[in-house]
């Protein structure tokens, strides 16, 4: 939890004097009980009316200054721990956009939610508590010890014994409440899981009829986590009553002795008085340490699992090279004895890949599920390393690139179109946000996506609602084309994204592309024959391995493994 104290280094000043305040409010409330017993021993046993008016009206000062000491510590409390959340969130999530999928597969996405928010909401709260009590509580109880001990020495030997029956009782409830805190944030990342998965895949849940079963999962869940909650909060409740009870014996005990001591003239009643409300703030601060004592635990189990996720290096590094501008052949990408195997598997996804793609000519890949394909592409852009071999683009090992320059060339179209809450219009300025409507407008044309957003009422400025639920997958698939088509990159990467087409919109998509494309390295990965018969190039995986480079008669020809993938999809005539 310290490591993360270094978030509020840019607070110093302001802490420092949210301190003062605090340290100002304790000695107001120390100060008080004293002028109590002068008014009760001067002013109400002497029937000095002059004096009762005085020290009252003194007290009347030193408690509005210690109000206006409170409420000013609790409000810049407050901005200090907003901020310090505000500053510990952007860190996590500009840490986490950097993570490859292997880091963000071994944390959980859930987790990573959960941490984002609940975990640092917990370190606020108890920042908040640790700024009021770190100087309250000890100030109070070190004191109230000293100004009892000024009022009668012998009367304390009361709170010599009620103190340490008081931190047995506090360890107590301690030892058994703070274990269940780890479980509670557990479980909440499992409810935050399964809901999460309920809501992406509610499509799925409701064509399975599977709705009473994700409900029963739901149930379990939350249940289990109302269980520890209730079993924590048991605990936590019986500690009040627990500290009331020795509380008020203590306060018996103090007017019982104490009524000893007056009675045989060692005491007045003022400072018996002023001895009770010593005790109640000592006994008091014992609390609120106690309360710390049990918030930290739960703050550590958030503040580790924060750390966690800032300490884990994303494998994937910057290459130092820069970019060449002035290089002639742009979007040249040679694929040299690529191996490539994802963590934790056993057999290697990709073996030993050779080949090579040139600007203005389309290279398609194909092959059976489960064959690389994809995985072959998410190489070019560093989403993930090679094991053995190197990929390049214009020469250069794309491990010794910036990302953000390799990034730059790239105009990838994902398999799963993604779009973003917004318009459509700042759904394509994704791909590049400085471009203008005319060239918005082309990249739809491009696209074959302008028909259908002329038939909406807003056009370009049309909602999207969030993941594009209030559109088709055609659709969907159509605005992730013009995204990457307006960014004008020098590589093309289609990961299967013509699937939701229909054929005739899928012809007429690729004749627009040629022709966006005759400068452009393109690269297709796709299920359907139809879609990459016209290409320059067309690799066939099988298993992770080529077994098959050309065109599609020579492929026809020579490959025994794209023969069975044509024939399983077109007629005799059609092939012909």
């Amino acid at each position: 939890m310290i490591k993360l104290f270094g978030f509020l280094k840019p607070f110093r000043g302001l802490i420092t004097f949210v301190l003062a305040l605090v340290m100002l409010q304790s000695l107001s409330e120390l100060y008080l009980p004293t002028l109590m017993s002068d008014i009760v021993d001067k002013g109400v046993v002497a029937g000095n009316t002059t004096y009762i008016w005085k020290i009252g009206g003194w007290m009347l000062l030193v408690a509005a200054g210690g109000m206006i000491c409170s409420i000013s510590a609790s409000f810049f409390t407050a901005r200090i721990s907003s901020g310090f959340g505000r500053s510990l969130r952007t860190k996590v999530f500009s840490h986490v956009s950097h993570f490859t999928q292997q880091e963000i597969d071994t944390l959980g996405t859930a987790s990573l939610i959960t941490r984002t928010t609940n975990d640092i909401t917990q370190i606020q709260q108890v920042l908040v508590v640790l700024m009021r009590v770190m100087i309250l509580a000890p100030m109070m109880s070190i004191g109230g010890i000293i100004m009892a001990l000024s009022k009668d020495v012998k009367l304390t030997l009361v709170l010599a014994v009620s103190i340490p029956i008081l931190v047995a009782a506090i360890t107590l409830v301690a030892r058994k409440g703070v274990p269940l805190f780890k479980v509670i944030q557990v479980k909440l990342d499992a409810i935050n899981r399964i809901l999460r998965e309920n809501l992406t895949g509610i499509r799925v849940i409701r064509s399975f009829n599977r709705i009473q079963h994700e409900r029963q999962r739901f149930d379990e869940a939350s249940w289990s986590l109302t269980e520890t909650s209730v079993r924590v909060n048991k605990i936590m409740a019986a500690m009040m009553p627990g500290m009331m009870v020795i509380l008020n014996l203590s306060t018996v005990a103090i007017v019982w002795f104490g009524g000893i001591r007056i009675s045989h003239g060692h005491m007045e009643i003022g400072d018996m008085m002023a001895f009770i409300q010593y005790a109640m703030q000592i006994m008091f601060s014992f609390i609120m340490l106690s309360m710390m004592f049990i918030m930290l635990p739960r703050a550590a189990v958030s503040a580790a699992r924060i750390n966690e996720v800032l300490e884990i290096q994303s494998v994937i590094k910057d290459g130092m090279r820069p970019a060449d501008p002035d290089r002639e052949t742009k979007g040249k990408i040679e694929f040299r004895g690529v191996s490539f195997r994802y963590p934790g598997a056993e057999m290697p996804a990709l073996k030993n890949i050779s080949f090579t793609m040139n600007p203005g000519e389309v290279t398609a890949v194909i092959g059976g599920t489960g064959s690389g394909k994809s995985t072959l592409l998410q190489l070019i852009p560093r989403f993930y390393d090679v094991e053995s071999g190197s990929v390049l683009i214009d020469g250069v090992d794309v491990r010794d690139m910036k990302q953000e320059d390799l990034r730059k060339k790239i105009g990838l179209v994902p398999q799963q179109a993604v779009l973003f809450t917004g318009t459509i219009s700042e759904n394509i300025r994704y791909g590049r946000e400085e471009a203008k409507e005319e060239e918005i407008l082309h990249a739809l044309r491009t696209a074959q996506a302008e028909e259908f957003i002329s038939r909406m009422p807003e056009g370009l400025e049309t909602a999207i609602s969030q993941g594009g639920t209030n559109l088709s997958g055609g659709q969907k698939q159509r605005l992730s084309i013009a995204r990457a088509v307006v960014r004008k990159p020098e590589v093309y990467l289609f990961d299967d994204s013509f699937s939701a087409l229909d054929v005739k919109t899928d012809a007429a998509v690729r004749a627009a592309l040629k022709e966006e494309t005759t400068h452009s390295t393109v690269l297709i990965v796709a299920q359907r024959v139809s879609t990459i018969v016209d290409a320059d190039q067309i690799i066939v995986l099988d298993h992770g391995e080529i077994t098959g480079i050309g065109t599609h008669q020579e492929l026809m020809a020579d490959s025994p493994v794209y023969r069975e993938i044509v024939m399983s999809q077109m007629s005799e005539e059609e092939i012909a």
